[in-house]
């Protein structure tokens, strides 16, 4: 019988962090997969870096999309965990899975016929475009494995595990790193594949993550007990995954559709402010995936708390974590401001890029703590089940990037950098916003009462 890790047990700071570190890893892990992308591409010139940076918008929207499924699992297992229900929570894990090989077979048949439409938004010169769609097209197989991938992670996350996500993931990046030099540039009978190359290598990686991924939780005894990757969908409980995850997705979505907007803006510059955008974005990445891991750790820790009703351990294990994400972020702020052009130089080589680069970075570093903040006070929200509170305000006030960059661009002083301008004030707001609206549900919905009594260790 495996066992389920207690998070409504032992001190806040050991719960938390035994669910973050894995997490923050992982999150990591996933970023490097395109940071490795984006380091050999660049070799093959801001060009290259644009053509993969326009086709990474529909990745995105496609990441953006599983969450309805990675985000409903978590919380709805810890929840059902902390509320001794395990077999509740098998029956919500085998549902999001099969809701999300539905939701990966419509995507994947969207992109496969819309690729060249939707490069066409950017107005790229016709060679960059072409390499685009094709690397677009070329990631089709990959995104069911990419959809299951996230929703296995939530189940894990929802346990309490981190740990094997951390693992599995390992195993795909090693995969990746080895992978990429050799379909992009060629090796023996391999011929040089280019940008090509690159998605190639990153389908590879993920179908190796989804096998191992399956071996554990089909093949083995899952912790949850019998899992079983086709079956029929049941109303209730995949009506239950879809409200939970559906803001979280509607949010990320329409993130990636204002950055999309943002980028044809940027394209105004030619190439280079497109490659800026692709690269900034995700060195950027690196306080908000660490944020991502805090909170992902924070929704696991809230849900199975809320679901033992112990309020106030709620409270203070969101006061613990932010606290941490909030000094992780305020190194990557002086990494930004201090060293942006360095940062920049390890991508691209052409001076003009690495100048509009750090720019770039030395702009958004400005936001980066309230950025943090608004990732965990997220996390707090999922973990309640309240869901929409963080996708309001990231919808409407990402949303307002749009209008204000248009305006921004306009200044003389400017220019391209107005872009970034609206991204950070925007982000700053986002944070600011959130965490009012979180201490005043806390202290309105989250009563102080005594502790119960509960039951030993979850067991499967």
């Amino acid at each position: 019988m495996s066992e389920i890790n207690d998070l409504t047990r032992g001190g806040v700071g050991k719960s938390v962090w035994s669910m973050a570190i894995p997490l923050i890893t992982a999150s990591f892990i996933q970023m490097a997969y395109s940071l490795t992308d984006m380091f050999w591409v660049g070799r093959l010139g801001s060009e290259s870096v644009a053509a993969v940076g326009a086709a990474a918008f529909f990745l995105w929207l496609c990441n953006s999309l599983s969450m309805i499924c990675k985000v409903g699992v978590e919380v709805a297992v810890s929840q059902s965990l902390g509320a001794r229900q395990p077999l509740r929570a098998r029956v919500y894990a085998n549902q999001a899975a099969l809701l999300a090989s539905i939701l990966a077979f419509l995507y994947a048949a969207f992109i496969w016929l819309m690729a060249d439409h939707l490069i066409s938004l950017f107005h790229l010169e016709t060679s960059i475009s072409g390499r685009s769609a094709t690397y677009l097209r070329t990631t089709v197989p990959g995104l069911f494995f990419l959809f299951h991938n996230n929703v296995f992670s939530g189940i894990y996350n929802g346990q309490g595990n981190s740990k094997t996500p951390f693992k599995i993931l390992s195993a795909g990046f090693i995969c990746n790193i080895i992978f990429d030099p050799l379909f992009i540039y060629g090796a023996g009978v391999i011929p040089p594949l280019g940008v090509t190359g690159a998605a190639l290598a990153t389908v590879l990686s993920q179908c190796v993550v989804f096998v191992i991924f399956a071996y554990n939780l089909y093949y083995k005894r899952s912790p949850l007990g019998k899992l079983r990757l086709v079956g029929r969908l049941r109303r209730r409980f995949t009506a239950r995954v879809a409200t939970l995850g559906f803001p979280v997705s509607l949010q990320n979505g329409l993130f990636a559709l204002f950055s999309l907007a943002l980028a044809t803006l940027a394209a105004r510059w030619g190439h280079v402010g497109l490659a800026v955008q692709s690269i900034g974005a995700q060195v950027e990445a690196l306080t908000w995936m660490t944020a991502a891991g805090f909170s992902t750790a924070l929704a696991a820790f809230v849900g199975q708390n809320f679901g033992a009703r112990d309020f106030e351990r709620i409270r203070r294990g969101y006061r613990y974590t932010l606290k941490l994400a909030g000094s992780v972020s305020l190194v990557a702020t002086i990494a930004f401001f201090f060293f942006g052009r360095p940062i920049f130089s390890l991508f691209v080589r052409e001076p003009g890029t690495v100048e509009a680069g750090n720019d770039y970075l030395r702009i958004l570093a400005l936001s980066q703590i309230f950025s943090a903040f608004e990732s965990v006070t997220a996390g707090a929200f999922n973990g309640l089940g309240r869901t929409i509170p963080p996708a309001i305000t990231g919808i409407f006030l990402t949303g307002a990037r749009v209008p204000l960059a248009y305006y921004l661009i306009t200044l003389p002083f400017l220019g391209l950098n107005g872009v970034w301008w609206s991204i950070t004030l925007s982000s700053i707001l986002k944070g600011a916003v959130l965490m009012t609206w979180y201490r005043y549900f806390q202290r309105k919905k989250l009563p102080r009462a005594p502790r119960q009594s509960r039951p030993g260790k979850i067991i499967s």
